[in-house]
């Protein structure tokens, strides 16, 4: 058995619990494909580029300068098959990659890092929509319904397919020719309908529930967000003394509290591990610095971690590329950081986890991503030059402790309901995603189902 059939079998989702009236095809067949294994008898077997075009239309090298037109990126599909946060551009300031044109009823397909599943439907392209080489757009040919094949782009056999056929350490890539070689499966163009019509109707449902519950951890969040503000900013006693700090984002502060730049806080640490046998731990914009194996991470790891950053507990450490979301943090514990992330090393450890508090709010980031280089959002980049240029209010050492005492006590509840409800997300989303797999594979038969 080949490494990729063993990759995807392993991968295999189980099916979904039966319920509402959802059974199986009355008879099946061996697909000829190891991993697919059993198919719904009268459905065609088919290479993805007999039952599509793909990639149909690039923009030339000569396009007009002035040529106006929406990029689309990788960082503009969430994890739902949405389409987010677009921005025009004209083809002389955009990147390189900007080269696949994108028309109604495409799919676009990450054809790179496709763990990330930036995979999506594209019901109104608008006048001139180009997506990056990072995608195959995937055009349905005559024989196959242009949403029942987006659905099918995104069940996990058809993924995991990509991704054990695809090449390359940190950023796997397929090439289109092997993406085009992948096997398909088509019921007739009535039943593939048919099976689109079930597969909007039930995500929708569930699409709305997990909405319900997102909005709930906004408001929760942004609660959080509102304590944490006003007491790394404005401290615990709503009675002391205030001074104008200087600061446009900050405002007022505690008169007897001092107001520094980072280089006088911090220190740029570049010590570097000598074996890489140190815990690898990671930056994220959510948790701050945890444990890699604590976290689902995608990304391949390197070879060797051998002369990565040494991150010592109280040490502050920024994702360097991802500081414009918030992505940095206090290290609770010995470890290893990526050398692309910077680390830096408090000049007085006491009451550190201030700085934890203080980084993350909402005003800190907004100033991060000031001072922070580079064209695209996506691409700004924090440098150490920058950080240590960049200043913050400094409570004396016992009121920092104080701070994150009171901080840590008070978001206590709020935080156990947020995770309950990630966990309720995160539910729904296998769920969601195993009733996809299912349909689009034939694991149940959804041609009777009726709204309810």
């Amino acid at each position: 058995m080949s490494e990729a059939v063993q990759t995807v079998r392993a991968a295999r989702p189980r099916k979904p619990a039966a319920g509402r009236g959802w059974r199986p095809y009355p008879a099946y067949r061996d697909s000829g494909i190891e991993w697919l294994g059993r198919v719904p008898g009268h459905w065609t077997v088919t290479p993805l580029k007999v039952a599509s075009l793909l990639n149909p239309e690039t923009l030339p090298e000569d396009t007009d300068p002035n040529f106006e037109f929406v990029y689309l990126d990788i960082s503009n599909v969430d994890g739902l098959g949405r389409i987010i946060d677009l921005a025009p551009t004209v083809f002389a300031t955009a990147p390189s990659r900007a080269r696949r044109r994108v028309r109604s009823g495409d799919t676009v397909f990450s054809t790179v890092r496709t763990y990330l599943r930036a995979i999506a439907f594209v019901a109104d392209s608008g006048a001139n929509l180009v997506a990056s080489t990072g995608f195959a757009v995937v055009r349905a040919t005559r024989s196959s319904d242009p949403r029942f094949l987006a659905w099918y782009l995104q069940s996990d056999p058809f993924v995991q397919a990509v991704m054990a056929h695809s090449e390359g350490i940190g950023y796997p890539a397929i090439n289109p020719s092997t993406l085009g070689r992948l096997p398909v499966l088509l019921p007739d163009l009535a039943e593939q309908r048919a099976i689109t019509a079930f597969l909007d109707r039930e995500t929708a449902r569930i699409d709305a529930l997990v909405e319900k519950k997102r909005r709930l951890i906004e408001l929760l969040c942004e609660k959080r967000q509102a304590v944490i503000t006003r007491a790394v900013t404005r401290g615990l006693d709503p009675n002391v003394p205030m001074t104008d700090s200087g600061i446009e984002w900050l405002g007022r502060v505690p008169a007897h509290w001092d107001v520094w730049r980072g280089k006088a806080i911090f220190t740029e640490s570049d010590e570097r591990s000598p074996s890489g046998d140190e815990e690898l731990l990671t930056v994220s914009h959510i948790t701050g610095v945890t444990s890699r194996s604590e976290k689902t991470v995608y990304m391949f790891e390197a070879e060797t971690t051998e002369g990565y950053k040494l991150c010592r507990p109280g040490d502050l450490a920024i994702n360097t590329m991802w500081a414009w979301m918030g992505a940095l943090g206090i290290a609770p514990r010995l470890g290893i950081v990526s050398p692309s992330y910077n680390v830096y090393q408090p000049h007085d450890q006491r009451g550190v986890w201030y700085f934890d508090y203080l980084l993350r709010t909402p005003a800190f980031i907004a100033e991060i991503n000031r001072w922070s280089e580079g064209v695209w959002k996506s691409r700004l980049r924090l440098y150490p030059e920058a950080f240590l240029e960049m200043r913050m209010p400094v409570p004396p050492p016992e009121e920092r402790t104080a701070i994150v005492a009171t901080l840590d006590n008070r978001l206590q509840p709020e935080q156990r309901l947020m995770d309950a409800m990630d966990r309720s997300i995160d539910v729904l989303r296998e769920h969601r995603q195993a009733l996809i797999t299912a349909a689009v594979t034939g694991q149940i038969d959804v041609r009777n189902e009726v709204p309810a």
